[in-house]
């Protein structure tokens, strides 16, 4: 296995981790997972360098690669969704938006063809970044009300608005999700059609 599948693999092993560590109560446990969710993200940024620089790109690195994206950012909604920061709407239409483009990736494999990432979905990867980085710094920085705060008198809101910011970088993801999910499907609308009617 080379050097940028075992990042990939590195990445599919930190995905659970995030999330066990985030959602298992401990101080700064928000923070640690932060930390974690961060590390995994760097993964995917190096391998995908690593292998177009050295050549090293391989079937194993196609299918790994969108399989650990999607378990680590799907990872967090998740715990979003069980803390209650994140509609359950919202995730629905992002795991659609997945399942609709990796039904179309799997069409496009059977020609032999790779399809790569647009602008439109490079933008909404990096959106569902800021957006989970956010929220995982307002939630550490919530906890810290009763703790590290505790003495300090503060309004609530320095508290609560981060989370509702959040919320909304969330939402400003999931709608990128769609435009990119949107794009993707008709730029490759070839494949869902029969050969009679191309």
């Amino acid at each position: 296995m080379n050097l940028p599948n075992k990042l990939t693999v590195v990445r599919i092993v930190l995905a659970p981790l995030f999330l066990a560590l985030a959602l298992w109560e401990f101080p700064f446990h928000y923070a640690v997972s932060l930390v974690v969710f961060i590390a995994a993200a760097l993964t995917d940024m190096l391998d995908g360098k690593i292998a177009r620089s050295r050549n090293l790109i391989t079937n194993l690195g196609k299918f790994l690669d969108p399989l650990a994206d999607k378990m680590l950012t799907t990872a967090a909604f998740l715990l979003f969704l069980a803390i209650d920061k994140m509609n359950v709407w919202a995730l629905m239409l992002i795991l659609t938006r997945e399942f609709m483009v990796t039904s179309v990736r799997l069409l496009a494999a059977k020609g032999g063809k790779v399809i790569a990432a647009s602008l439109w979905g490079k933008a909404k990867t990096v959106a569902q970044f800021i957006a989970i980085i956010f929220m995982l710094t307002a939630l550490e920085f919530s906890t810290w009300q009763t703790s590290v705060l505790a003495g300090v008198s503060l309004p609530d809101a320095v508290f609560s608005v981060p989370l509702v910011i959040g919320e909304v970088l969330i939402w400003i993801s999931t709608v990128l999700s769609l435009i990119a999910g949107a794009e993707y499907v008709w730029l490759n609308r070839e494949y869902f059609l029969d050969k009679n009617e191309k």
